[in-house]
């Protein structure tokens, strides 16, 4: 009789692990964790060094009080509450902008934003515990809180999403201190662990979805380039925070369809590249999606 499935006991990527090695399983995910530290402590070390490599918050900042750096979904709930921001500040707007468009818009979510490890954590856990119930949210809910976020302030006249933007309290709130925001990041933990898988990035955040817009035809993409290796282990689509976008690329083949993840859905983390024990997954560009006949 085959042995029972206890949680923990097959983890995605443990064959990779097996195969590839620690770090070549793991890479894309310490590289992510290593890139949200590096900006986090790029932040921190003005209040606590005096060394203000940048000086305010992911809202809007300076680098080297030289180049201007802004969130263009706070700049447009800023604009459309009728208070026009100062040049720098739409400079730095676009700057942010042309970036994620040529890396694409949801690499923010996955290499910079405090809350992914947090959500991620959250995964990682409901994985481990073997938690299969989530409540199913429709994906359009985001989009209908992003014209939300950006429908009060013409009404109000007021940013009123920033008051409850987890991303903007959890950064401020590691500058500056946390207080009530605590509560925000709980619950979000909570909502993902128990309620809804990727319930938060993956359903509702309306950060996300405009940065979705932003980096929708984005140069850097990740392909299936050797989708034919693929052996179904469905690790991929475990780690994955927005496994819908995988299968187009991964099983298109029969259809003409490119192996390239062309849906802008994706945040590029690279965790489809790490967990694969096929090599099936790489990093490329959205040119190189050339159907077989």
């Amino acid at each position: 009789m085959a042995a029972k499935s206890l949680p923990g006991l097959r983890r995605p990527g443990s064959e990779a692990k097996e195969v590839k090695g620690f770090w070549q399983a793991n890479r894309w995910l310490i590289l992510r964790r290593l890139s949200q530290v590096i900006v986090l402590g790029l932040f921190l070390l003005g209040p606590l060094a005096g060394i203000w490599i940048l000086k305010g918050n992911l809202s809007a900042s300076m680098v080297l009080d030289t180049v201007p750096l802004a969130d263009p979904f706070i700049v447009m709930q800023s604009v459309l509450a009728g208070h026009f921001p100062e040049l720098s500040v739409l400079l730095g707007a676009g700057i942010i902008t042309v970036f994620y468009a040529v890396l694409g818009g949801r690499v923010f979510c996955s290499w910079v934003c405090p809350v992914n490890p947090v959500t991620d954590l959250a995964g990682a856990l409901r994985r481990w515990l073997d938690i299969k119930k989530s409540s199913r949210l429709n994906k359009s809910m985001r989009w209908w809180l992003l014209a939300l976020a950006w429908l009060l302030p013409l009404i109000t006249g007021y940013v009123v999403w920033e008051l409850v933007n987890p991303v903007s309290i959890l950064h401020r709130g590691i500058l500056f201190g946390m207080g009530w925001g605590w509560i925000v990041i709980l619950g979000i933990f909570l909502f993902d662990l128990f309620v809804s898988r990727r319930g938060w990035c993956g359903h509702l955040c309306p950060m996300g979805a405009c940065f979705t817009l932003i980096g929708s035809a984005s140069t850097v993409r990740v392909s299936a380039a050797n989708r034919e290796n693929c052996n179904d282990c469905m690790d991929c689509f475990a780690v994955c925070p927005e496994p819908q976008v995988i299968k187009p690329a991964l099983k298109g083949q029969s259809n003409g369809i490119g192996p390239v993840i062309l849906a802008a859905d994706c945040t590029n983390c690279g965790r489809c590249i790490d967990v694969c024990a096929q090599d099936v997954f790489k990093f490329g560009t959205r040119f190189a999606n050339k159907a077989e006949k």
